[in-house]
């Protein structure tokens, strides 16, 4: 049963880590159903460890791409270095992640605030689809390190379990400027440094119970989060050039929905 428990949670951690629906969202909902304690080992490092499969499966779908502008860039200054941009954008994460993570996630990791964040989410989605939307734009290479400060900085705001990281990174990069499918893929590159950052800092404050928990159960999430990620990361990017994410705003209005309901029902 443990490892059928690893095999869904790899599934919901790699379609949902980087699609603008929450990963923690569905977390909450599928382990509820589950019976799974997050508090409790194996589940802490086991989710923990997972979120790293998926992270690398950003890195293998866009590694092309990544080595060439990362280790022979064609740059017509030093500013416009994709690594530069990259730690611009990340810096303000940082800091309000060591500030305030822990905290977020003892108060605010629970049904109803995470349901909340999932409604007040899909809402702000619908009003910057409809008011800067645009087909056209700068490529990933010509994103301005203004832009990727002012993306970070919104970027801050998925701190509150339930935003979702993809959310803020891809609205925030349609709000500055950005067509979708270049906010996507720069949500994308700037979760590299960022996921990858806060997950091994958690694995290492549960160091203890890495020890303990089962190589198997944590290898089996490790590769289904991982391949699930990839074929979702390559989906949403063919969606993503064309199409609208209206679709996922609903979703996200419905997910909460499911949460209100389950908390209704528990509470009665």
């Amino acid at each position: 049963m443990v490892y059928w428990q690893a095999v869904i949670l790899g599934i919901v951690e790699g379609l949902t880590e980087f699609l603008p629906i929450s990963s923690t969202g569905h977390m909450i909902v599928v382990m509820s159903w589950l019976g799974v304690d997050q508090h409790q080992p194996p589940w802490p490092v086991f989710l923990y460890f997972i979120q790293i499969g998926a992270i690398l499966a950003v890195v293998a779908y866009f590694f092309r791409p990544l080595f060439q502008q990362v280790f022979q860039p064609r740059l017509s200054h030093w500013s416009d270095h994709l690594l530069l941009k990259l730690i611009v954008g990340v810096a303000p994460a940082v800091v309000v992640g060591l500030l305030l993570d822990e905290w977020a996630e003892a108060h605010l990791e629970k049904p109803l605030p995470v349901g909340l964040a999932l409604a007040i989410g899909g809402l702000l989605m619908l009003w910057i689809e409809r008011r800067y939307r645009r087909t056209e734009g700068p490529a990933i290479s010509a994103v301005s390190l203004r832009q990727a400060l002012l993306i970070g900085l919104i970027q801050c705001v998925s701190i509150i379990p339930g935003t979702s990281r993809s959310m803020a990174t891809i609205m925030g990069g349609m709000i500055v400027g950005l067509p979708p499918a270049t906010a996507a893929q720069f949500s994308f590159y700037l979760a590299i440094p960022t996921l990858l950052g806060a997950g091994l800092k958690r694995l290492m404050d549960n160091y203890d119970q890495l020890s303990e928990t089962g190589w198997g159960i944590l290898g089996v999430g490790f590769v289904v989060a991982a391949v699930t990620a990839w074929l979702a990361v390559a989906g949403f990017m063919r969606y993503v050039q064309s199409r609208p994410l209206w679709p996922f705003a609903f979703y996200r209005l419905l997910l909460a929905a499911i949460i209100f309901t389950t908390c209704w029902v528990q509470w009665r």
